[in-house]
């Protein structure tokens, strides 16, 4: 069902992409803005983008951290080149996050024409296009009506959160122009999302033999975060779970599956456990036949291409174990029209004013937050971003 499913969407894409469009020359773009971490296209650009990363307090608190955050970055740097040259000299996710963002917007001048033409924007906040050159660019192109769209199916304070601070410390600054906001901040349970993950698993456990694929350990996999982040009452790790749930109802709960978590930094706690340790663990039971699913992340990246794929496939042979990770969304159609389909109907519940600005969910701060940005960026765009 699944395969015919992806079919059907994949023709559907492509009928819909060549539609004729009404004539909208002149109009104002509505702008679909897709925050997300980014990466260093390129190896030169690693040192900027870790020391960006670094820099960001709702992601990695340090402290003295304007101090700490360059030396950390001028530390690491030469081990995280060596990592992008052993993917290909630089993250894809640019490359990915532009053809998912055209794709998208091709289908939303289709499904909801009253606010065509849609222009996808790039806003990263560690790597280019940063968040302060995307805005430029939207203040050049005469953007008044945009939709922040973050790219983390799953909310965090730490990743669509921080994301979002940047956003408003830009447009509180008047570099984008006035322009009425409003945020899609979370879609991990989105049936379209759901299905694109489910139909990407089912390709990877067809690659074991068919007699033993009901007893495949499937390790979901998604960025940890610091325990001094989910203590304070962050909602990741329940909706990363619902992620989780989601998927394997689909799938019929065909196969033993645990979430696991990857990309620990530092010595301070992070969430676990860690996914290398899982991979060992389940090699000790005796559990040799393994998928890894990337469920936090829509494109590939070093996470994936290195962490994933390199690392943790390595360890896997080396204790006896076949392991397979399915594909990351990339360019996927089913995907595609998950995040037009999602766009759209926000604009029509925006429109119609059965929703505001922002989610009910987004609202509620953390209950441990003491950060005095995350409140005053919530109530901005609960204003549409009027001050």
């Amino acid at each position: 069902m699944s395969c015919r499913l992806g079919s059907t969407v994949s023709r559907s894409v492509r009928q819909m992409a060549t539609l004729h469009k009404p004539s909208l020359t002149g109009k104002s773009p509505t702008a679909i803005v897709m925050l997300n971490m980014g990466g260093p296209s390129t190896v030169p650009e690693t040192y900027d983008f870790l020391k960006n990363l670094f820099m960001d307090g709702d992601l990695i608190p340090l402290p003295f951290q304007r101090v700490l955050a360059p030396l950390i970055a001028k530390r690491r740097t030469p081990q995280i080149e060596k990592q992008y040259a052993d993917i290909g000299g630089g993250s894809p996710i640019l490359k990915y996050t532009e053809m998912q963002g055209a794709g998208m917007c091709e289908l939303l001048d289709e499904l909801h024409p009253e606010t065509a033409p849609h222009k996808p924007y790039v806003a990263f906040r560690y790597a280019n296009p940063l968040t302060q050159e995307t805005a430029q660019r939207m203040k050049a192109d005469g953007v008044k009506r945009a939709v922040a769209f973050t790219q983390y199916p799953q909310y965090s304070c730490s990743t669509t959160g921080s994301s979002l601070n940047e956003l408003f410390r830009r447009g509180r600054a008047g570099e984008m122009g006035d322009i009425e906001w409003s945020v899609i901040d979370r879609w991990g349970t989105h049936s379209g999302f759901i299905e694109a993950v489910a139909q990407n698993i089912e390709a990877a456990l067809a690659k074991f033999q068919q007699s033993a694929r009901s007893d495949v350990v499937i390790l979901f996999s998604a960025h940890s975060l610091p325990m001094s982040v989910v203590n304070r009452g962050d909602p990741y790790v329940l909706e990363v779970s619902a992620s989780v749930n989601a998927v394997m109802d689909r799938l019929g709960h065909s196969n033993p599956y645990r979430l696991v978590w990857q990309s620990q930094v530092g010595p301070s706690a992070w969430m676990g456990m860690q996914t290398g340790e899982a991979i060992k663990g389940l090699a000790r039971l005796g559990k040799k036949e393994v998928i890894l699913v990337p469920i936090a992340f829509t494109s590939d990246h070093i996470e994936t291409l290195y962490e994933l794929d390199l690392e943790y496939m390595k360890e896997g042979k080396e204790l006896g174990m076949e392991l397979h990770r399915a594909e990351s969304l990339n360019g996927s159609p089913v995907f595609i029209r998950a995040l037009a389909d999602i766009t759209a109907q926000h604009l029509r519940d925006y429109s119609a004013r059965t929703i505001g600005p922002t989610s009910v969910q987004m609202g509620l701060r953390c209950p441990g937050c003491k950060n005095m940005t995350c409140g005053q960026q919530k109530h901005w765009f609960a204003r549409a971003g009027r001050s």
